[in-house]
């Protein structure tokens, strides 16, 4: 996805696509990795998250990988390190997931190319919750 979001790019990530696995969800308040994916809970997103470290957070199940995910997700958000991303971007194509979203500060040039040569929705280096909230200003003043 370009640099830009046109507005049907943000109504595929924001509207049409509710299903986020959340590679690294944290169950420590403060975090980005907790605060965000609480937002898009409270938002009506529904979320998955995926840290081997904890059985629940926020009262949802999580998984250790993304494969152990018992049903189809439509996007992997990305709270992990940035050499991560391109194995979890793998991940992401093999369990048949339509985009992966790498939040602020999360990017690489291996995991933008395989997600290109797969034709997965992907941006990188920005964060879902401000540019969800950016789309919903955006409609409100249409």
């Amino acid at each position: 996805m370009s640099e830009t979001f046109t507005l049907d790019d943000a109504k595929w990530w924001f509207d049409k696509s509710k299903k986020i696995a959340v590679v690294g969800f944290s169950n420590t308040p403060g975090k980005a990795a907790h605060d965000v994916p609480k937002i898009l809970l409270e938002e009506g997103f529904q979320l998955i998250p995926v840290n081997p470290r904890y059985e629940e957070i926020l009262g949802l199940k999580s998984y250790k990988r993304l494969r152990d995910i018992p049903f189809t997700i439509d996007i992997v958000n990305v709270f992990r390190p940035s050499a991560e991303l391109p194995q979890i971007t793998e991940q992401a194509i093999r369990i048949g997931a339509k985009g992966v979203w790498a939040q602020l500060g999360i990017a690489h040039p291996a995991a933008k190319q395989l997600a290109t040569a797969q034709n997965l929705r992907y941006v990188e280096n920005k964060c879902f919750k401000v540019e969800y909230f950016r789309w919903k200003t955006r409609l409100k003043s249409a």
